[in-house]
C-alpha cells in the first residue's frame, strides 16, 4: 500500500485513532468497501479518512481528496473524536460520486464527486450531521438512550441505505441525505440465544440489492449467548413492498 496522503484531519486525532487501530490489528484500519462498475474497489481507511482505489489488476493508489472534505465535516461537528470518524462508503456506478458515513460524535453522511485531478465537495459536503441519544429497541436487554451511530452504507437503485447499529435499523436516505424510511432488524437479531453482552450493537457490514439485505457483525471476539465466538453474517429478504415502497 502506497503512503498515504494528508487528508486534512489534525495530526492529534490521527495519533489517537491509529494507536486504538494498531490494538485492533492495522494502523490503517480498513472499515469499508465498495466497487464501481468497471471493477475498482474502494476501501475506506477510518484512521486517516483517506480512501485507496484498487484496480481489477491489483494497483493500489490513495485517491487525492480535497482537505476541505475534513474541514467541512469538522465544522459540521463530525471527525472530532478519536475512534469516530467514517466507518462506510458507497460509489456510484460510473465511479463519479462517493457518499461517506460519519459513525458518531456527530454522526453523517459525506459527499465528495471526482474533477480532473481530485475529488471535493460536490458542491456541498455534509448533507447530514446529527448527533444525540436514540433509544434502542425494546428488545435489547436493559435498552436506555445511547449515542446515535452509523456503521456502514449502502447505494442501490439510486438511494442511500445506511446500517443505524445501536437502533438495530436499516434507513433509507436520497442521495442528499434526507431520511425517507426505516426497517428494523431487532426482532431477528435479539433472540435470546443471538444476543451478545455489552451495551451497544455489533453490525457493521451492510449491502443492500433487490432480494433483500447482508448485515454482518463484528463481534471483537466477544462469545455470543449461544456460544457462537465467530463473526456472523446476516440474510434479510427485501421487505414487503421492496426496498421503494
Amino acid at each position: 500500500v502506497p503512503p498515504v496522503p494528508d487528508s486534512g484531519l489534525p495530526w492529534g486525532l490521527r495519533s489517537r485513532t491509529k494507536a486504538a487501530s494498531l490494538i485492533r490489528g492495522g494502523d490503517l484500519d480498513f472499515e469499508g468497501i465498495s466497487c464501481d462498475d468497471a471493477g475498482n474497489r474502494y476501501i475506506l481507511s477510518e484512521t486517516y479518512s483517506a480512501v485507496l482505489q484498487v484496480t481489477p489488476q491489483g494497483q493500489a493508489s490513495w485517491l487525492n481528496i480535497a482537505p476541505q472534505m475534513a474541514e467541512e465535516a469538522r465544522k459540521a461537528g463530525m471527525l472530532l473524536h478519536a475512534n469516530a470518524l467514517f466507518e462506510g462508503l458507497a460509489i456510484s456506478g460510473v465511479g463519479n460520486d462517493i457518499w461517506l458515513a460519519g459513525e458518531r460524535q456527530k454522526r453523517g453522511l459525506v459527499h465528495i464527486a471526482r474533477s480532473v485531478d481530485k475529488w471535493a465537495c460536490a458542491p456541498v459536503c455534509v448533507t447530514l450531521s446529527e448527533g444525540g441519544l436514540a433509544p434502542q429497541p425494546p428488545q435489547f436487554p436493559g435498552s436506555t438512550p445511547v449515542e446515535m451511530d452509523f456503521s456502514d452504507i449502502s447505494l442501490f437503485n439510486g438511494k442511500l441505505f445506511l446500517l443505524d447499529r445501536n437502533a438495530f435499523k436499516v434507513c433509507r436516505h436520497t442521495l442528499s441525505g434526507a431520511q425517507e424510511r426505516c426497517w428494523s432488524f431487532a426482532a431477528d437479531a435479539l433472540v435470546a440465544h443471538r444476543q451478545y453482552p455489552g451495551r451497544h450493537g455489533l453490525t457493521e457490514a451492510l449491502i443492500v440489492d433487490d432480494k433483500g439485505a447482508w448485515i454482518g457483525t463484528d463481534n471483537n471476539g466477544v462469545v455470543r449467548n449461544d456460544g457462537e465466538a465467530r463473526p456472523t453474517v446476516w440474510r434479510f429478504a427485501v421487505p414487503e413492498g421492496g426496498w421503494n415502497g
